[in-house]
């Protein structure tokens, strides 16, 4: 059993900076075999929802063209923890982002995850 929280989101002028938060939750030596790839995705109104980051256990990263120089995603291993630290936001990145978390159980599965979902509004 695997739970993802995020937190941070909220309301920020364009041109400011928001930092997400996701925490994963769970057995680490039950259900839970390792934590591989965890990412962000975005949905704003009336779009499909999209990659917008995402990084591999060893740190690998990669971006969405459209946030690349903007967006920094980091993970804490330790912590089982991936942050999305979001600079120089546009009235486009508003969207519902959520976190995922790609979870290999012990059955040998790879399963994705995802969060709630955390509302990040630009406004000019």
């Amino acid at each position: 059993q695997v739970q993802l929280v995020e937190s941070g989101g909220g309301l920020v002028q364009a041109g400011g900076s928001l930092r997400l938060s996701c925490a994963a939750s769970g057995s680490t030596s039950g259900s839970i075999f390792s934590i591989n790839t965890m990412g962000w995705y975005r949905q704003a109104p009336g779009k499909q929802r999209e990659l917008v980051a995402s990084i591999t256990s060893g740190g690998s990263t990669n971006y969405a063209e459209s946030v690349k120089g903007r967006f920094i995603i980091s993970r804490d291993n330790a912590k089982n923890t991936v942050y999305l630290q979001m600079n120089s936001l546009k009235l486009e990145d508003t969207a519902v982002y959520y976190c995922n978390a790609d979870v290999l159980v012990v059955t040998g599965v790879l399963v994705k995850y995802w969060g709630q979902g955390t509302q990040v509004t630009v406004s000019s």
